[in-house]
């Protein structure tokens, strides 16, 4: 990107990637015809290379589907698309108590059992989306008992399958409350507004005073103990600066909600300092790990470049210039929008690679696996096209800016 942005033509860009090319590739290819739900494990070219289905990345797609039909335009091959798997899910990915699989045969079959708390949120964002684009109230009944039992199992989301010895070093993860800051407003419409709110300003708590480390120059940890102190460990060391940039757009969306621009500004800073903090400055591309000390990561891939670090990142940048008018978000979108675009995205075959290494070269040819599905691309394509669609209708109209932390927020189109 060079010069003065064209607000109108990035945000077309966007658009037509998603509609004219992303889409279409999980369409014609994740659709299990036969049996229901999706193929996730898609080769370059959308061939399958495994059929095993796994839960977080079924719901993700429903989900993905359902919002588009809800916000986009009432297509009725994305309705389809998000019924039939909602369907298989509903009949095979949990246990009868809303206890959800991690992963099923191709025809539905459990083949690992209910460990991962991730399988239990994506169900909930899916379902909720679903009974918003049906109407039909088993699909909203699915959300709120899953969301029931995501609740339930805060404290030790794992359950009997905790690898961890009690009692001996006892760490939290950043990465429910961070999902929870991001579900809460999407089941909005299906819970009580009191408690609703009330977990809003858990997550923030969590997210903004427990993992935000002001101690450690404003960046976000992985890990702490649960009494909230630092643990100077590889788990109590680890960092993922994807992890809370991406965060870091939910907390913005936050503040919006509760009208809190001090909160919009807070998130906007540590996303800048995490990118700083997490940018490649010899290649280029974020660091997928890191550790706090600069000690040797556990994590082999540490320095690999990943699809969703780079465009939730991007998310968090448009978002950031959106709400506060930051020419520094709106520089390092650019930087991220280049490298992205160049590395990320295929020039022969839909959809994006999703892993690179260090150096930007790309590492597996797969468009979808266990971990990459039809979500990350997506939704930030459709993000930062609404984004851009927005500012430039407004063409940096000072009156929908927060241009200090005193002024009212007024409703966006996020």
């Amino acid at each position: 990107m060079q010069g003065k942005i064209d607000f109108g033509i990035l945000a077309n860009q966007y658009k037509m990637e998603l509609l004219d090319n992303i889409l279409p590739f999980w369409l014609r290819h994740s659709q299990d015809k036969e049996y229901g739900g999706y193929f996730s494990c898609l080769e370059r070219d959308g061939s399958v290379f495994d059929t095993d289905k796994f839960i977080w990345l079924q719901g993700r797609e429903v989900w993905m589907f359902s919002m588009l039909y809800n916000k986009v335009e009432k297509r009725q091959e994305w309705l389809d698309c998000a019924e039939q798997g909602g369907e298989f899910l509903k009949k095979h990915g949990h246990d009868g108590a809303y206890n959800w699989y991690f992963s099923l045969t191709r025809k539905g079959e459990p083949l690992v059992e209910p460990y991962n708390i991730f399988s239990y949120t994506f169900a909930t964002m899916a379902f909720g989306q679903l009974s918003l684009a049906t109407g039909n109230p088993e699909y909203a009944e699915i959300a709120l008992e899953t969301f029931k039992n995501i609740l339930a199992k805060k404290e030790n989301p794992k359950g009997i399958w905790n690898k961890a010895y009690p009692g001996t070093r006892n760490l939290k993860n950043f990465a429910l409350p961070m999902i929870l800051c991001n579900l809460a407003l999407e089941i909005e419409h299906l819970i009580d507004v009191d408690f609703l709110e009330g977990l809003m300003e858990e997550c923030i708590h969590e997210v903004m005073d427990v993992f935000y480390r002001p101690d450690l120059g404003g960046i976000i940890i992985e890990n702490v103990t649960t009494g909230g102190e630092l643990s100077d460990t590889f788990e109590g060391r680890q960092m993922n600066p994807g992890h809370a940039i991406e965060a870091m757009w939910f907390i913005m969306d936050l503040g919006v909600r509760l009208n809190r621009p001090e909160l919009v500004w807070k998130a906007k800073d540590t996303a800048l300092t995490m990118l700083e903090y997490g940018w490649d400055k010899q290649y280029g591309g974020i660091f997928y790990y890191m550790d706090r000390l600069g000690r040797p990561p556990q994590q082999l891939e540490w320095d690999q470049k990943l699809w969703w670090v780079h465009i939730e990142s991007l998310i968090s940048m448009l978002k950031g210039y959106q709400l506060t008018g930051d020419e520094k978000c709106l520089s390092w979108f650019e930087k991220i929008h280049d490298y992205t675009w160049s590395h990320f995205k295929d020039t022969e075959h839909p959809e994006w690679f999703g892993y690179l290494n260090r150096r930007g070269e790309v590492l597996l040819s797969l468009k979808g696996g266990k971990w990459k599905g039809c979500f990350h691309v997506p939704r930030g394509l459709y993000q930062c096209w609404r984004m851009l669609e927005n500012l430039n209708e407004r063409n940096y109209s000072i009156n929908n800016r927060f241009v200090n932390d005193q002024l009212p927020i007024k409703k966006m189109s996020l």
